[in-house]
């Protein structure tokens, strides 16, 4: 999940999803995409039509959709998550199938545990932060941070580049011992261990982050300086519009 991006206000995280009510400023087109400009400059789009279902796109990849799950470091299910499925636009769907394509043949799959997340799952992520009370998964997921720090050090944010659509989060999964490859820290854990250059792991474990960063790379994704797991595609089809779709089968029927 990208976090360090811009920290904004709680409140316009609100008025952002509300594409015609006091947030709404007028309506402008990135690409073929038409969008609402919402009271924070932020361009929003409902239209799905450029996205596809990854396991259709890249077949080879396993699913493991945490934000679907109570098992991520708000402890419930996010908004906006309907069904256990992952889409990316149709061009980074592409790239990541070439990922996919070298790394089966060296034995290793691919392991998604995000992708196309909606705007509403977002402000999901920026009402718990707001909420000291709930530190149900503090231990699993952020045990070196006091929660009210995730907000103003950019853990959380209130726009995220996976709801742009050509963002994704995942490992690998070695097929000969069946089991996710070691890689020194859980998916979605806030701290330094989580940085893909950080040498306190073992010599394995890094090599396995390099293996997962330097595929990616090679088939035209960039890094996130703070996260191993994390990819956004460098030619990403609509950089400046964030989705609102929900994560449902309705949403790509017909793609």
């Amino acid at each position: 999940m990208k976090r360090r991006l811009l920290v904004l206000t709680a409140l316009s995280a609100v008025t952002a999803l509300c594409l015609a009510g006091p947030g709404y400023a007028g309506e402008v087109t990135d690409g073929n995409i038409q969008t609402t400009t919402a009271e924070d400059g932020v361009l929003l789009s409902d239209d799905s039509s450029d996205f596809v279902l990854l396991s259709e796109a890249v077949p080879d990849a396993i699913l493991e959709i945490r934000y679907y799950s109570t098992y991520n470091f708000v402890g419930e299910r996010i908004d906006g998550y309907e069904e256990p499925l992952a889409f990316l636009t149709k061009e980074a769907a592409a790239a990541l199938r070439e990922v996919s394509d070298d790394l089966v043949e060296r034995g290793y799959r691919l392991k998604i545990y995000d992708a196309y997340r909606p705007q509403e799952a977002v402000t999901h992520f920026m009402n718990w932060a707001l909420d000291a009370e709930d530190i149900r998964m503090k231990e699993y997921f952020y045990p070196e941070l006091e929660k009210e720090v995730l907000f103003p050090q950019g853990y959380i944010a209130e726009h995220s580049g996976h709801s742009r659509g050509s963002t994704v989060d995942l490992t690998l999964f070695d097929m000969t011992t069946e089991k996710e490859v070691d890689m020194g820290g859980t998916f979605d854990y806030f701290g330094e261990l989580s940085h893909p250059d950080y040498t306190g792991i073992t010599e394995e474990q890094y090599a396995n982050r390099m293996l997962l960063r330097e595929a990616m790379l090679s088939h035209g994704f960039r890094p996130l300086p703070e996260e191993w797991w994390h990819f956004t595609l460098d030619e990403e089809p609509y950089p400046d519009t964030y989705f609102t779709f929900p994560v449902n089968s309705d949403s790509v029927q017909g793609n």
